[in-house]
């Protein structure tokens, strides 16, 4: 049986995006992986963009309201936001909070954004493997 993991950002659009479509491609055998956020938007297409280049494909993603995993048990609580302005889940075993930048932030050309997006991309999935690969 697979663990659960729920990612929470608040927009629910990029990072936490990320996390979830890394997590299930990379280990979905062990894992099964949701993302959710406080004021959940569009899915970044910068985000898209990025996880293809990587062979994981979040494009049939959508963003989700945290209010539909209310009483869900999850083995883990991922709150990937800045600033510790994530919500709390109390159907979450364990809470973890691991900031990353938010790509909606980022500012320039075209390529500029997109580098940025993937340094983030990076940095979420050398997280992830570090954290949940020795699990």
């Amino acid at each position: 049986m697979t663990q659960k993991v729920l990612f929470v950002c608040t927009h629910n659009a990029a990072r936490s995006q990320m996390a979830e479509g890394y997590l299930n491609a990379r280990y979905g055998d062990c894992y099964t992986a949701f993302s959710a956020g406080t004021v959940p938007e569009v899915l970044n297409p910068y985000a898209v963009r990025a996880m293809s280049e990587i062979g994981v494909d979040i494009s049939g993603q959508r963003s989700k309201d945290i209010a539909e995993f209310d009483e869900q048990e999850m083995d883990y609580l991922v709150a990937v936001c800045e600033g510790g302005l994530c919500p709390l889940f109390p159907w979450a075993k364990e809470e973890i909070h691991k900031e990353f930048p938010d790509p909606s932030k980022l500012t320039g050309t075209d390529e500029e954004i997109m580098a940025g997006v993937r340094r983030i991309r990076d940095e979420i999935g050398s997280w992830i493997d570090e954290t949940f690969g020795k699990r």
